[in-house]
C-alpha cells in the first residue's frame, strides 16, 4: 500500500509542476476534470461534425440544393441560443454536473430520431431540437471549469478541454465516412446518437461541481484551490454594481459579442463545408477517403489550439492571442481560393483550420478575467448565445452563395470578410485584459 501510495504522490507532484505550481500543490485535477468533459463534449460535437460529412452524399434521400444542405447545417444554430443562459444560471446556482447529465440525455435522444426523419421539414426540425438541446453544455462546462482551475491556467484548461473539438473531427471523420460506405446515411446519425447515453452514466459518478465534493482530490489540492481562485474574485473589479444586466451591459462584453459572432460566422462557415471541398479536391472520392483526408486539418488544429493557448497563459496576451491566428486564417482562406492543384489547396486547409480553432482558449479565458464568478455565467451563456448565430449565418451564406454564382470563392471570401470583423473588434474593441494574479510562491503566471 505504501509503494501505492508514493506512486501516486510521485504522479501528483509531476501533474503539478506541468501545470506551473510548485512540487508540492497536486494537481489531478488535469487527469479527473479535462478528460471526462473533453470526451462529453467530443460526443457532442460530433453531431456537428457527421452532419458535414454526411450532406455530401444525401443526394436524392430528401433532394437537397446547396442552400439546402447550408440551412440544415445552420439550423442546428439557431436551436442552440436558447438554453444558453439559463443553463449558465442553472450551472452556477444549482449544480453544473447535473446540468450536463440532462442535456446529455436529452441530446443522444434528439441525435437518435434525426436519423428516423422522412422530410426535409422533418430533417430541418430534428437539427434545430438537437442544437436546442447542446446548447446549454457549453457555458455549462465553462461554469465547472472555473470552480477547478484558476485564472492563471484557465486558457490552457480551457484549451484542452476544447482540444475535443478538432479531436472529435479527427476521430470521427474517418469514422462516419466509412460507415457511409457500409451503410445509409441514417444508420450514421442513430448510431453516433447512442455513445452520450452510455458517457452519461461515467459523467455522473466521474464529475463533481467543486474541489470539495470530490472524493479523489487531495485535501492539499482542495485548499490551494479554494485560495487561489478566492484571491482571483477578490482582485477583479465589480462589475454593474454586480448585477446581470449591468455585466452584460459592460463594453467588453458587447465587444466580446461581436468578435465571437464574426469569428463564429468565418469557423463554422469553414468547417461545415470542409468535406464538400475536400470532395471535390479528390475528384469524388469515396466517403472513407474523404473522412480520412478531413482529419488531416483538424489535427493541425488540435496542436495549435494547445499551443496558442500555453502561449496566452505565458505571456497574458489574450487579444493578441486571438487575433493573430485570425490574420494567419483570412490569408490562408484566400490564398486556398486562388490557388491550384490539390496539394497546395490541402496544405492551405489545415492552416485555415488551425487558425481559426487556435483563439478558442485564450477567448474563452478573458470573461473570466473581467467578470466576477456570480455575474460571469449570464454573461458567457450570453457571449455564445448570441455568437454561435454565426454558426447558422455562415454555412448557410456559403451555401446560398455557392448556388448563385457557382463558386464557393464568394462564400469563402465573405467568410473571410467576417474574420476580419472579428481582428479589427479584438483588437481595437478589447481594452488589454488584466493579466492573472501571481500566486504566493512569487511566480509570474505559466
Amino acid at each position: 500500500m505504501t509503494g501505492t501510495n508514493d506512486a501516486s504522490r510521485i504522479r501528483d507532484t509531476a501533474a503539478g509542476t506541468a501545470a506551473g505550481y510548485p512540487a508540492a500543490v497536486p494537481a489531478k485535477r488535469w487527469v479527473y476534470v479535462i478528460p471526462v468533459a473533453a470526451i462529453m463534449y467530443m460526443l457532442a460535437y460530433l453531431d456537428r461534425n457527421n452532419v458535414s460529412v454526411v450532406l455530401p452524399y444525401m443526394h436524392g434521400d430528401l433532394d437537397l440544393s446547396n442552400a439546402d444542405k447550408g440551412l440544415a447545417g445552420g439550423i442546428f444554430f439557431l436551436g442552440y441560443v436558447f438554453l444558453q443562459i439559463p443553463a449558465a444560471v442553472l450551472a452556477q446556482r444549482w449544480s453544473a454536473r447535473k446540468t450536463v447529465l440532462i442535456l446529455m440525455v436529452a441530446w443522444g435522444l434528439s441525435a437518435v430520431l434525426s436519423g428516423l426523419v422522412q422530410t426535409r421539414a422533418q430533417f430541418y426540425a430534428a437539427r434545430f431540437v438537437l442544437g436546442f438541446f447542446e446548447g446549454g453544455v457549453w457555458p455549462a462546462v465553462l461554469i465547472l471549469l472555473a470552480s477547478w482551475f484558476p485564472l492563471r491556467e484557465r486558457a490552457r484548461a480551457n484549451a484542452l478541454w476544447m482540444a475535443c473539438l478538432p479531436l472529435s473531427s479527427v476521430l470521427m471523420a474517418p469514422l462516419s465516412g466509412w460507415m457511409l460506405d457500409h451503410a445509409g446515411w441514417r444508420w450514421v446519425l442513430v448510431l453516433q446518437g447512442l455513445p452520450p447515453l452510455v458517457w452519461a452514466v461515467v459523467w455522473w459518478f466521474a464529475v463533481a461541481d467543486r474541489p470539495a465534493q470530490a472524493r479523489w482530490i487531495s485535501s492539499a489540492e482542495a485548499d490551494h484551490l479554494a485560495r487561489t481562485i478566492a484571491a482571483d474574485e477578490a482582485a477583479k473589479p465589480v462589475a454593474g454594481g454586480g448585477s446581470y444586466l449591468g455585466a452584460v451591459r459592460q463594453p467588453s462584453v458587447l465587444v466580446l459579442i461581436g468578435v465571437y459572432f464574426f469569428w463564429i460566422t468565418g469557423f463554422y462557415g469553414f468547417s461545415l463545408w470542409l468535406p464538400a471541398v475536400i470532395k471535390e479536391l479528390t475528384h469524388n472520392g469515396s466517403a472513407t477517403e474523404v473522412g480520412l483526408l478531413t482529419a488531416v486539418p483538424f489535427t493541425v488544429a488540435l496542436v495549435a489550439m494547445i499551443a496558442n493557448a500555453a502561449w496566452s497563459d505565458r505571456t497574458g496576451r489574450r487579444r493578441q492571442a486571438v487575433a493573430l491566428p485570425l490574420v494567419v486564417g483570412i490569408v490562408a482562406l484566400l490564398l486556398g481560393q486562388a490557388v491550384h492543384g490539390a496539394l497546395p489547396r490541402m496544405l492551405l486547409l489545415c492552416v485555415t483550420a488551425a487558425a481559426v480553432y487556435a483563439p478558442y482558449g485564450p477567448f474563452w479565458a478573458i470573461p473570466g478575467q473581467l467578470l466576477r464568478f456570480e455575474v460571469v455565467a449570464v454573461a458567457m451563456g450570453l457571449i455564445n448565445a448570441l455568437g454561435n448565430l454565426g454558426g447558422f449565418a455562415g454555412p448557410y451564406l456559403v451555401g446560398w452563395l455557392t448556388d448563385a454564382t457557382g463558386t464557393s470563392l464568394t462564400g469563402f471570401a465573405v467568410l473571410a470578410g467576417f474574420l476580419a470583423v472579428a481582428v479589427i473588434l479584438v483588437t481595437l474593441g478589447l481594452r488589454p485584459v488584466p493579466a492573472p494574479p501571481r500566486d504566493r510562491s512569487g511566480d509570474a503566471p505559466a
